[in-house]
């Protein structure tokens, strides 16, 4: 089992920054992509972006040129940092992985999501 801790949510006004951290445990456990996603109020939840094992990123049209994915590899975190918020980025934003255990299989881990909150 992974176990994806997230930190960093809060209340910002708009226009400022707010950076989220995630970190995944689980001994074994090969990461391949990180990602996030958010779940605005009322809505569905969307893909912010995902960073891969080389580094490679892609990212939702809304937060392009905004926010920032990056990874440590040895630690097992990823990061989101989140510029020039906007109130349309209020959402509780979750951590997903996906990887394997060493035997083909990909499986995949939620965060518990954590809430940003955006003021106008």
């Amino acid at each position: 089992q992974v176990q994806l801790v997230e930190s960093g949510g809060g209340l910002v006004q708009a226009g400022g920054s707010l950076r989220l951290s995630c970190a995944a445990s689980g001994s074994g456990f090969r990461i391949h992509t990180m990602s996030w996603y958010r779940r605005p109020p009322g809505k569905q939840r969307e893909l912010v972006g995902h960073i891969t094992s080389g580094g490679g990123t892609n990212y939702g049209d809304s937060v392009k040129g905004r926010f920032t994915i990056s990874r440590d590899n040895a630690k097992n975190t990823v990061s989101l940092q989140m510029n020039s918020l906007k109130p349309e980025d209020t959402a509780v934003y979750y951590c997903y992985v996906a990887g394997d255990w060493g035997i083909g299989i990909v499986y995949d881990y939620w965060g518990q999501g954590t809430q940003v909150t955006v003021s106008s």
